[in-house]
């Protein structure tokens, strides 16, 4: 569909979308409010560009197909803490963590089980789905301020999420930037080694300071009082998740075992049906706290496919980078412009898609593939998992049950490679104009 939209009418769409977000997650009103007023102003600019509203309505069902899986699984998500809690999976879990992982190294060790875990799978939500609510469970009974355990498990699910050749993101990138997947996970090794080290001396000057604390609240259990029975349900979710299997049926399946076995262990259907609709005391879950982030999801889902079929922003990129003269100036317009599309996108997919297919010829004539996919894979894979309203950063938030900017300022691995990038583009402008200046002189 090719229509031009002029710079104010982007940049009003723009002001009202991040207006009505900030609104909402300021105010704590449903996100679904506050990005409505955005839907309505992209549903104005199309009906001003004489499409009609059969045609609006239809790109916008499109796009709310397109985000049909996450609405599902945040959907299960929503039944999955319930069950486990009901039929005593989450306090096995607990048991068996408290029996394994030393407190006085938890967030060093909470990092390093997320990042290996996430290597295998390739999925932040698979990997914060199997590992999460065991170790946040654990991380309460000892007392240990949460907030920096789901930033340091977080941290370790977007290594693999960004890294893995497993990871469905790591391949898009590849397939738009039209990399190999090896020499692209090349062009990001320097970074992402870089990022790791400074994440584990990150959590373990946080394991120092509170050594003292940890020490006095752990209790060594003993692995007797555990019930082979009560962990079939992570062990299903993990199995499957590791299979490959979708995660829709692992969720179902999950979801299903540990209510039998919750059945079976004395509670009634009633107690169960209640808590699945509407949680746990003091621990959340239930379809109650999940039906306006759903909505939400849904009216993304029809925003973005509007903003994709319309060609509303990749024009104004192409033009961005015409003027660029450095390695190090055309980083901070890439990053800044895969920020603002990620902050309007609300996923993790299109700023991959936009930014890649826009700056690539800009790229590869200048600096070649290698530099964009890394420039790339150190912000536009990032970004999605620090904007509030984004639907990665949502996901992650309810699995580990702590809002995400309670947990973003420990979650280093996700702010720090920016950065870092950053400092890679000056090191190597740097070195590039070394040799010129010899030369001259």
């Amino acid at each position: 569909m090719d229509i031009n939209f002029s710079l104010k009418q982007v940049l009003l769409l723009l002001i009202v979308t991040l207006t009505g977000v900030v609104w909402s997650v300021i105010f704590h009103h449903p996100l679904v409010a506050g990005f409505f007023p955005g839907y309505l102003m992209l549903v104005w600019l199309a009906k001003k560009k004489d499409i009609s509203i059969k045609q609006i309505l239809h790109i916008s069902i499109l796009g709310v197909n397109k985000t049909r899986i996450v609405i599902l699984i945040l959907f299960l998500v929503s039944f999955l803490l319930p069950s486990w809690y009901l039929s005593g999976t989450i306090q096995q879990m607990v048991k068996i963590a408290l029996h394994f992982i030393i407190p006085n190294h938890f967030f060093v060790l909470s990092f390093l089980c997320a990042m290996v875990f996430s290597m295998l799978l390739g999925t932040t939500v698979g990997t914060l789905s199997a590992i999460g609510i065991p170790i946040i469970g654990t991380a309460i009974v000892l007392h240990l301020p949460v907030e920096m355990v789901a930033g340091a498990l977080v941290s370790g699910a977007f290594v693999g999420d960004r890294t893995s050749p497993f990871s469905s993101a790591h391949q898009l990138l590849s397939h738009t930037i039209e990399l190999p997947v090896k020499r692209q996970w090349n062009a990001m090794l320097v970074t992402t080694l870089l990022a790791i080290i400074l994440c584990f001396c990150f959590y373990g000057m946080a394991d120092y300071l509170i050594s003292e604390t940890t020490a006095s609240n752990s209790q060594p259990l003993s692995l007797h009082e555990i019930s082979v029975i009560k962990l079939i349900p992570p062990i299903i979710l993990i199995v499957f998740v590791l299979l490959q299997f979708s995660i829709i049926y692992a969720f179902l399946t999950s979801i299903l075992s540990a209510s039998v076995i919750a059945l079976f262990g004395g509670i009634s259907y009633t107690k169960l049906v209640f808590s699945l609709w509407g949680g746990i005391d003091g621990l959340g879950g239930g379809f109650l706290h999940m039906y306006e982030l759903l909505l939400f999801l849904a009216l993304a889902g029809a925003y973005n496919g509007l903003l994709e079929e319309m060609n509303v922003i990749q024009p104004y990129l192409d033009k961005w980078l015409q003027s660029s003269r450095s390695l190090t100036g055309d980083t901070l317009k890439t990053l800044l412009a895969t920020f603002l599309i990620t902050l309007i996108a609300a996923n993790q997919t299109l700023p991959i898609i936009l930014t890649g297919r826009s700056f690539l010829p800009h790229w590869s004539s200048n600096y070649g593939k290698e530099e964009l996919a890394r420039v790339m894979g150190d912000s536009t894979m990032l970004f999605p998992g620090m904007v509030p309203w984004s639907v990665l950063a949502i996901m992650c938030s309810t699995i580990v049950g702590i809002p995400i900017m309670d947990y973003l300022p420990f979650a280093l691995f996700l702010w720090i490679l920016p950065i870092l990038t950053i400092l890679v583009s000056l090191v190597k402008q740097a070195r590039k104009s070394k040799p010129n200046r010899t030369a001259i002189a």
